[in-house]
């Protein structure tokens, strides 16, 4: 099996921590290891380093290489411009030799949380298993914990093997409004969409064929004429992969898997993983509580003292200090918006 590690994101939700040149994926977070360290690292020995292939920036390419010396430098690519997931997937397949595209490739997103390993590795090994035999596209499904509207849902259909729990995907549905989602949790007939998809590598590029022909089109031209990558690449149709094929193929089905899974999607996220002490704080670097409560706070320089503050999130860094209320932990990207109107590049 090949393993494409999507790692062009921005990170914009972890600012100011996550910035341009130093996005959320080539953060440590969660562990000492960066997000995308610890994302390549969990596929051995199922899948070694010479089948990792890994799509990213140009400017973000050279702290790839250096973040993973043992992933082959041709097969970390670089997008000369950013266009979503569904063209980074067809790119990378399309860079693949037809032998490889002929078997089992996963798709795995370069910035999420996976505890579990051992149950990760074994539920790639049973979908490998599973677009082998029947050439389905397989997702991983996480029961979802609250009604979550910045994820896609799986509706589950009739199983079809009883001991990998493997499941028809009635319909895919991607972030759903609230009272949908509220509908969808309390339903307890969907999975969230975990983001990771396998395949076999032609069948993708067949699908994308079929439903976005722009795509495909753009990419044949630049397999023809690889000089002309940087010309026709950045026209390309920007849309993510859950949109353009996902939501419209109706052989989908999922692996529901319980691997202890989240997508950091924000701070409040990653207080949600991250041991606290007895009062509920979580804390990096130098870091004083007084009557403090259910905060996060990072010191990556200097020191943070906080007294009678609950529920925020402070983050110091060596040029900014971010103060947000931890349920409102999600409109950072606001923040850095703003900052792009303002073109203020030296906090970007």
């Amino acid at each position: 099996m090949e393993a494409i590690v999507l790692a062009g994101g921005s990170g914009t939700r972890f600012w100011p921590l996550s910035r341009r040149r130093r996005p959320k994926q080539l953060l440590a977070l969660d562990s000492e290891q960066s997000l995308l360290r610890a994302t390549v690292s969990r596929l051995a020995p199922f899948i070694e380093s010479s089948s990792v292939w890994v799509c990213t920036t140009r400017e973000l390419a050279a702290a790839v290489r250096e973040e993973l010396p043992e992933v082959p430098a041709a097969q970390i690519l670089e997008e000369p411009a950013g266009r979503n997931t569904s063209a980074a997937i067809g790119w990378t397949v399309q860079s693949m030799p037809p032998e490889l595209r002929a078997g089992a490739v996963a798709v795995l997103p370069a910035d999420h949380r996976i505890a579990d390993a051992e149950v990760f590795r074994g539920a790639l090994e049973v979908a490998e298993g599973v677009c082998l035999q029947s050439d389905r596209v397989v997702t991983l499904g996480i029961a979802p914990r609250w009604p979550e509207t910045g994820y896609g849902y799986l509706q589950l259909g009739k199983v079809l093997d009883t001991e990998s729990q493997l499941r028809e995907v009635v319909r895919f549905t991607e972030k759903p409004d609230e009272a949908t989602a509220q509908r969808f949790v309390e339903s307890g007939d969907y999975l969230w969409n975990a983001g990771i998809f396998i395949f076999r590598g032609q069948r993708m590029l067949e699908l994308l064929g079929r439903f976005q022909p722009e795509i495909a089109a753009g990419l044949a031209t630049v397999e023809q004429e690889p000089e002309r990558l940087t010309e026709i690449y950045p026209q390309l149709p920007s849309i993510s992969i859950d949109f353009a094929v996902m939501e419209k193929i109706d052989d989908l089905v999922t692996i529901p898997i319980d691997c202890g899974w989240s997508d950091l999607g924000s701070w409040a996220a990653l207080q949600e993983v991250l041991e606290g002490d007895e009062a509920g704080n979580v804390t990096r670097g130098r870091v004083l509580t007084i009557d403090s409560q259910d905060n996060l706070i990072f010191a990556e320089e200097g020191s943070v003292a906080a007294v009678g503050v609950s529920d925020m999130v402070i983050v110091r860094t060596g040029d900014t200090v971010l103060v947000v209320p931890r349920r409102r932990a999600q409109e950072v990207r606001r923040l850095v918006s703003l900052l792009e109107e303002q073109e203020l590049e030296e906090l970007l």
